[in-house]
């Protein structure tokens, strides 16, 4: 089991990219911390999961100043 964002998750063995698209996710609008480290984007394709894992994923949202 990993932990993604505080839920649990049957996810090792898998990598971090099918994560995030599974999950709706564009690569490109996310920052991923993996056991409290970042990973960098280009990353993502072989970064794989392993029991005990725990994964943090931030959006980045649109907006800014009134």
């Amino acid at each position: 089991m990993i932990k993604v964002n505080g839920q649990k998750y049957d996810y090792q063995e898998k990598k971090l990219l099918e994560l995030l698209e599974e999950q709706g996710h564009r690569p490109e609008m996310v920052a991923v911390e993996l056991n409290e480290e970042m990973v960098p984007r280009e990353k993502f394709p072989e970064t794989v999961f392993h029991d005990g894992d725990v994964v943090e994923i931030v959006m980045f949202m649109g907006g800014g100043a009134r």
